[in-house]
């Protein structure tokens, strides 16, 4: 008796304070340096959540590790709705890549809601050789000792789609880790670098602006904001695609009503006519709204850590 009136007393408490959810501001935890384009996702959605929720929403950047200390903060924060989680594909290859995780990448969260899938591009130096993408891969491949490919380091977007392109054209070439994308684009910018693989929302004005070279898309079908670059596919490398498909997370035991004010904020965000415009800005769009929900994002989430999980066994690449 005296435990089912606690849990009665307990549920109350916390059906209340969700109804009073939110009074404060919500932190949204970003495990990337500020500037890169995790950190643009988050920046925009957050400000548009807020405008929801009539709440500031503030971007934390807790950056290390490949987006594991990030992780590993909201794992162990208070189950109260104000810490939020934005992160990208790498929440579903830590478990791959990391052999000690101090936080489980499904078990310790819970989903919000999935937010946009990025396009990659192949881009590379504005004086590099290569004037079309048959002529970068014969490039790289009879100079791949020679031939520098950058990434954002261990576990980022631009390390995995790096490891596929090696995987996929049979050739190892010297890679250049850096702590973060905006250091890596800047050496390619200045040349200290010659190619590397990044999501559209870090390339896109880069490429317009006729600072870097770009040779093909990642994704199945062209992108409409650069219908001239071709898909990877249908450049000799048939079956290769990757997006960095971005979600949003609280820490687990988080209350389902609060769980539901995120997820209708996030897609009330996902409609958000200025949101869309600049994710379009930048070469990506807003998930559709079926999978700006809960269930959608966790059975992404398994079946992306799935897939992960085979390619870097297969590779033999570990963080540690």
């Amino acid at each position: 008796m005296r435990a089912a009136v606690f849990a009665a007393l307990f549920g109350s408490a916390a059906l209340a304070h969700a109804q009073a959810y939110p009074s404060k501001t919500i932190t949204m935890v970003v495990p990337f340096a500020a500037g890169g384009p995790t950190d643009t996702v988050a920046r925009l959605v957050g400000q548009s959540m807020g405008t929801k929720l009539k709440q500031q929403i503030i971007i934390e950047n807790v950056g290390g590790a490949g987006g594991t200390i990030g992780a590993a903060r909201v794992a162990k924060a208070d189950p109260d709705g104000y810490t939020l989680f934005l992160h990208h594909i790498g929440q579903s290859t830590a478990p791959g890549l990391y052999r000690k995780l101090n936080y489980n990448a499904i078990d310790s969260f819970e989903p919000i809601g999935l937010i946009t899938d990025v396009p990659m591009t192949i881009v590379a130096r504005k004086d590099f050789p290569a004037k079309d993408i048959k002529e970068l891969l014969a490039y790289v491949k009879a100079n791949k000792g020679k031939v520098t490919y950058a990434n954002a380091g261990v576990g980022s977007a631009s390390h995995l789609c790096g490891m596929l392109f090696m995987t996929a054209i049979g050739t190892d070439l010297t890679t250049v880790p850096y702590k973060g994308t905006g250091p890596a684009m800047n050496d390619l910018l200045g040349g200290q670098v010659d190619f590397m693989c990044d999501q559209t929302t870090n390339t896109t004005s880069q490429i317009k602006g006729g600072k870097i070279k770009a040779y093909a898309v990642t994704t199945k079908s062209r992108l409409a904001s650069m219908p001239d670059l071709p898909t990877l596919a249908e450049s000799g490398l048939p079956g290769f695609e990757v997006a960095v498909w971005h979600g949003l997370y609280a820490p687990k035991g988080t209350p389902k009503p609060i769980i539901d004010a995120l997820t209708g904020a996030l897609q009330v965000a996902l409609k958000d006519p200025v949101v869309k415009q600049r994710f379009a800005d930048l070469g990506t769009e807003p998930v559709a709204e079926a999978k700006a929900r809960p269930e959608a994002l966790r059975a992404h989430l398994k079946s992306e850590i799935d897939r992960w999980s085979a390619i870097i066994n297969k590779a033999g690449v570990y963080a540690d």
